[in-house]
């Protein structure tokens, strides 16, 4: 049976890849898009989610709108930075119609919780965006924190942040979001730019995808092209883009993509350190670890299983189409 998963997405090229990648694999059930921040504001990723599931042919999938803005602050504008990587619209300027379908009703906080609460241990949630969704979640519902099972990108243990010396840019959206859902989820595991860097897309596999011709590869392919020349700009020196949201959602379809470290996790808030996560040295010898983080990658494979499913949905086929 296909494993439940919800993507909490700051919809974003590389989050719109992580889209595809979910409905591109027979492995997952996609019950819903929660919408946060980050990329874009909340709107917008919502926007940009419903019209791509509509693009995609699973227009069935509903899409929730999350916290517009950080757990200590009052509002939110995207960073310069952010519009040049992903463009203004989030999705490298590439063109997609308006779904015809609109954002739930229900908040995509209480959709979090109701959606641990009925599957369990059969649902695993991605989030690749600000972790302010997932941390006003566990806020609210000790059971979620409790029982929540979470693969979230974002974080750096072993690299360099991409904002600042220590900070990735998800969690620097929002620190104190992360550090509590770090110090406070029993299953968590961080796909951090240790691995994402590793995994990168170039124009060879972008073409591959415009010589399909259909709307979906065209959309792929445009989106993913910015996405390049955009990291062609900002790191020259890794010759593609990386693939940091869709690893994610493929070590929740198969964990031995990645080598794990058992580590109890937590986020600076304060000082010049702010946004770096770190081990939890007050928990340092604890022995129940409650997360894991991801140490190295097997690049191969996973491009091979990226390609497949990508293509899949970039030829009209995604799953439950």
């Amino acid at each position: 049976m296909p494993k439940n998963i919800i993507l909490d997405l700051d919809t974003g090229i590389d989050d719109a890849l992580a889209l595809a990648y979910a409905l591109g694999s027979e492995e997952l059930n996609l019950i819903g898009v929660t919408a946060t921040y980050g990329n874009v504001l909340v709107g917008d990723g919502a926007r940009n989610d419903l019209a791509l599931l509509e693009l995609f042919g699973r227009p069935d999938v509903p899409v929730y709108l999350g916290e517009p803005h950080a757990l200590a602050k009052d509002d939110f504008e995207v960073l310069e930075i952010s519009a040049f990587i992903h463009g203004k619209n989030g999705i490298g300027e590439a063109e997609v119609p308006d779904a015809a379908a609109g954002v739930q009703e229900q908040s995509a906080v209480d959709f979090l919780i109701e959606s641990v609460e009925r599957y369990g241990d059969d649902l695993v949630i991605v989030p690749t965006g600000a972790m302010t969704n997932i941390a006003t979640a566990m806020q609210r519902s000790e059971a979620f924190a409790r029982n929540a099972h979470i693969v979230f990108m974002g974080g750096a243990l072993s690299v360099p942040g991409n904002v600042s010396p220590w900070a990735e840019a998800n969690i620097n959206q929002d620190p104190e979001a992360a550090d509590y859902m770090v110090r406070h989820g029993r299953d968590v595991t961080m796909i951090g730019l240790d691995v994402t860097l590793q995994t990168l897309l170039t124009y060879k596999e972008t073409g591959a995808w415009r010589e399909l011709g259909t709307p979906q590869a065209t959309l792929l392919a445009d989106a993913t092209d910015y996405y390049i020349r955009a990291y062609d700009t900002v790191a020259p020196h890794l010759g593609g883009c990386g693939l940091h949201d869709p690893l994610a959602v493929a070590v929740a379809v198969d964990p031995s993509l990645v080598q794990l470290l058992p580590i109890n996790l937590k986020v600076d808030t304060e000082g010049a350190t702010r946004g770096r996560t770190i081990g939890d040295e007050t928990r340092l010898n604890e022995e129940e670890k409650t997360s894991r983080v991801a140490v190295a990658v097997d690049v191969e494979r996973f491009l091979e299983e990226f390609m497949a499913r990508l293509s899949r949905v970039a030829r009209g086929e995604a799953v439950g189409a």
